[in-house]
């Protein structure tokens, strides 16, 4: 078990993500400042009910570990930082800090992070390598990515206009064949409904 500081949000963090994040809370810049002093990661997760800014919220059980891998601190006070998602994590128990931020202890998941993508998934593969060359995404020139099953669906998982509930179920499911039928199914049901009758 693992006592980290949680940061409550209204996205979804998955592995191998980079999220860009503006800090300007008081508890969130000293968290960072901890972080950056001892090289501790804190967790991202998305918010199931209560405030993103200014309260406190209660979180999803599954998150993801957040590594601070670039930052800068603007003159008016706004610190800018880059975290690259890291280890999944299931949420124990979530409780608060005298200065409001949360703080949970954390089991982290064992995943893998690379098994070959099948066949019958390729359609998806050659999707997120479009929309990479459409959208100049930082990653699409990893080639060799497009063939990792585990890399394929957090990446898809990412950039589908999908609602955060919907990509949160995505983030929380194990095994990656199943989470790429997932995205199959969703985009499958999509195409369905944009079709007219008759």
């Amino acid at each position: 078990m693992l006592t980290i500081p949680l940061f409550p949000m209204n996205m979804v963090l998955f592995p191998g993500g980079i999220l860009p994040l503006k800090i300007f809370e008081a508890r969130y810049l000293d968290m960072i400042s901890e972080c950056l002093r001892s090289g501790q990661q804190f967790g991202v997760c998305l918010i199931s009910s209560g405030k993103e800014v200014g309260g406190s919220a209660e979180c999803y059980e599954i998150g993801t570990l957040a590594k601070i891998v670039d930052w800068d601190k603007r003159d008016d006070g706004l610190l800018e930082i880059v975290v690259e998602g890291k280890q999944r994590f299931r949420l124990l128990e979530q409780r608060e800090r005298p200065n409001h931020l949360a703080e949970g202890d954390v089991q982290l998941i064992d995943d893998d992070d690379c098994e070959e993508l099948p066949v019958q998934y390729q359609l998806l593969s050659d999707l997120l390598r479009q929309i990479a060359e459409k959208f100049e995404l930082s990653f699409k020139a990893d080639h060799e990515k497009f063939e990792n099953a585990v890399w394929v669906g957090y990446r898809l998982s990412e950039v589908l206009p999908l609602e955060s509930e919907e990509k949160q179920a995505l983030l929380e499911i194990d095994n990656p064949v199943n989470r790429l039928q997932q995205i199959q199914d969703v985009i499958e049901d999509v195409t369905t409904e944009e079709i007219p009758p008759g």
